[in-house]
């Protein structure tokens, strides 16, 4: 396949950029990215063992061009094989623009990169397989193959076959990236990104173009180790284009350029939210102090006046009811003298009886003293009896568990943590190996019906709070419905997220923040003496 920008690509390119280097002497200043946009597809869902054959509608951002996709579902996962014709290059839309990708859209709104549209002579082919079982397929523009969200410029998207039954088709709304992130009238590209080399290939092009707009989202001040890994691993990939050390290891390093540029703009964009949103909610706390502190002061003042006013009458009222009081109590003196004298006399009768009965209940409580001792000594040797069988099984379970994953026993039960590297990154999608581990844990689990779990999701800092409480969730979801499809009951687990609030490491190092993304399982119950208590409300 043809893997390089056409030459008339480059002349549009060069005169776009004399445009936007004039349009930038009046702009001044790039601003940020654009907000992020919804845009809805429609979804279906692929039932295991079936195919279909599906078209791609052109939108008006590139009519003309065609597609069509054969989609095989299989028992894991759905096989992809698409096609398409009469594709121009994306530089078309702007210098920004190098490539297409395909994605799958779940009806959650979440799309996965299916891979590159490498254009031969307008024409593409690409083969892909995803786990989703429900999904639409759109085509966008973009900056560079190893982006991790769909931008705004959508060329394509599939059409819902005519022989899908009734019903089968689903809404799926999901979130673009704004028009304007990667806009070259951010930061002027220069020359140096496209060349003047029409057989420098496209990947490489692409790492440049990835890199730069990692610069531009802030990545020195909020990515600054893994921006300068892209640095390095760019001029790794000039040096093996200069030095003509072959296709496939200029292609390879400079993809790798791409996804460590993409990854260093998404935690750059994730911090500098953190940080507007810090700011916007400091300048709102002031706010609100001052209006408090000022209702305060207003508060204040009209009490002390309703103070003064209301101090003379309650004087007058209070000397009032002080005679009325004494008045009172004189007369309640008199009546308590006259009961006490009665009272005396029946309590001495009282007290004679009491005597008597004092006698026969000491009596009895001695030979029931004596049986409870006996009761108590048999029950506190089958309450050992239980509590060793108890230790027993909980060592056992511990090693089992041990065995797939770190495992340790704790007040709360045994727990098992799984590490973020069996997810998807910035996913609660399960990968092959962790779903191997579950299988193998429920099946432990099952033997023990009166067990529990509770499975809990933590991330590291890095990101808003909202955004990691609900990946925390959503990886605790994933685990908790996974052991569920194991035959595990839905009354005997529970899943909850607690975001970033429980570290085990610092957050100021990449392994600290590794070992804080996890999803740890807590195994109690009281067939192992162990019952785990909620910090926080259960997520469903």
């Amino acid at each position: 396949m043809k893997r390089f920008l056409s030459l008339t690509a480059l002349i549009c390119c060069a005169s776009l950029l004399s445009a936007q280097s004039q349009a930038g002497s009046t702009t001044g200043a790039a601003s940020s990215a654009a907000s992020p946009v919804s845009r809805t597809t429609k979804a279906v869902h692929y039932r295991a063992g079936g195919s279909l054959k599906t078209a791609f509608q052109a939108s008006e951002l590139l009519p003309g061009s065609s597609g069509e996709a054969k989609i095989e579902a299989k028992k894991a996962n759905v096989a992809i094989d698409a096609k398409f014709q009469s594709v121009e290059d994306a530089t078309k839309f702007g210098l920004e623009y190098l490539t297409y990708v395909l994605w799958a859209v779940s009806p959650e709104g979440r799309a996965v990169n299916l891979g590159e549209l490498a254009l031969d002579h307008s024409n593409a082919h690409l083969r892909a397989i995803t786990d989703l079982q429900t999904f639409g397929l759109i085509v966008t523009a973009e900056p560079y193959s190893a982006v991790s969200q769909p931008g705004n410029m959508v060329v394509m998207e599939s059409v819902v076959p005519a022989n899908v039954a009734q019903g089968e088709e689903i809404s799926a709304k999901y979130e673009l990236v704004g028009r304007g992130t990667y806009s070259a009238s951010n930061e002027h590209i220069q020359n140096a990104i496209f060349g003047i080399d029409r057989t420098t290939p496209l990947e490489l092009f692409e790492a440049r173009n990835a890199l730069r707009i990692a610069h531009i989202a802030a990545g020195d001040k909020y990515a600054n180790s893994i921006l300068a890994k892209a640095d390095g691993q760019l001029k790794q990939a000039e040096d093996a284009y200069r030095q003509k050390q072959g296709k496939i290891a200029v292609e390879s390093a400079a993809r790798e350029t791409a996804q460590t540029a993409e990854e260093a703009r998404v935690m750059a964009v994730k911090q500098r939210a953190e940080d507007e949103a810090q700011a916007k909610a400091a300048a709102e706390k002031k706010a609100a102090e001052d209006r408090e502190a000022q209702a305060r002061a207003d508060a204040e003042s009209e009490s002390k006046r309703r103070a003064e006013a209301e101090e003379a009458t309650k004087q007058a009222q209070a000397a009032k009811a002080e005679a009325e009081r004494m008045k009172a109590e004189a007369e309640q003196a008199a009546q308590q003298a006259a009961q006490a004298a009665e009272e005396a006399g029946r309590q001495k009768q009282e007290a004679e009886k009491a005597k008597a009965e004092a006698l026969a209940q000491q009596h009895a409580l001695a030979e029931q003293t004596a049986k409870a001792q006996q009761a108590a000594a048999q029950s506190e040797q089958l309450r050992q009896q239980a509590e060793k069988e108890k230790q027993e099984l909980r060592s056992r379970l511990l090693q089992q568990l041990n065995s797939i994953l770190a495992t340790h026993d704790s007040a709360r039960g045994l727990i098992a943590s799984m590490s973020d590297v069996l997810f998807k990154t910035g996913s609660f999608e399960l990968l092959p190996g962790a779903r191997e581990r579950l299988a193998k844990i429920s099946g432990i689990v099952l033997a023990y019906p009166s067990l529990h779990l509770q499975v809990e999701g933590h991330t590291d800092s890095v990101g808003t709070d909202d955004y990691n409480q609900q990946l925390s969730e959503k990886r605790a979801g994933t685990v908790r419905d996974y052991l569920v499809q194991q035959g595990i009951s839905t009354d005997a687990i529970e899943a909850r997220g607690f975001g970033k609030t429980e570290p085990v490491a610092s957050n100021d190092s990449p392994e600290g923040r590794q070992q804080n993304r996890r999803v740890e399982m807590v195994i109690s119950g009281d067939a192992i003496g162990a019952s785990a208590k909620a910090t926080t409300p259960l997520q469903q």
